[in-house]
């Protein structure tokens, strides 16, 4: 079933795991809400994240989710394009350099409207994957 930008508004929660392989391991768990705004939609993401051997602390973090000719195009909140993905595959894949770091995500959107993102960044000081469940609240 091909998605659309609007079948991502509204609220989500989100259980997130980080398997890093050279520092702690983390957890998190929280909310990510998608609210239309007048280009597209925002997404906020706010929970509690949890690092092995460490205490809780309160996370967040923003991205703007925008159409762009058939593909969902995501830029971090200042504006500065993330990446982009074509929502119609049931697994879609993107990738972000940065600097010496990459990022490169798969999307699985077959188990709909339950579906995830996985993360494998590569770096001189990063190596981690991260996993993030999302299900409608």
């Amino acid at each position: 079933m091909e998605r659309a930008l609007a079948d991502f508004e509204g609220l989500w929660r989100i259980t997130r795991r980080v398997e890093n392989a050279i520092g702690p391991a983390a957890r998190f768990e929280g909310t990510a809400r998608f609210t239309a705004d007048e280009a597209g939609l925002a997404l906020h993401e706010s929970g509690e994240m949890r690092l092995e051997g460490q205490g809780a602390f309160r996370a967040e973090r923003r991205y703007l989710w925008r159409a762009e000719g058939g593909r969902i195009a995501v830029f971090f909140d200042d504006g500065r394009r993330f990446h982009e993905f074509d929502p119609a595959r049931p697994r879609p894949e993107a990738e972000h350099p940065c600097g010496e770091d990459h990022y490169r995500v798969a999307y699985e959107f077959s188990r709909w409207p339950e579906w995830q993102s996985v993360w494998r960044v590569a770096g001189p000081r990063k190596a981690y994957a991260m996993t993030t469940l999302f299900r409608r609240a």
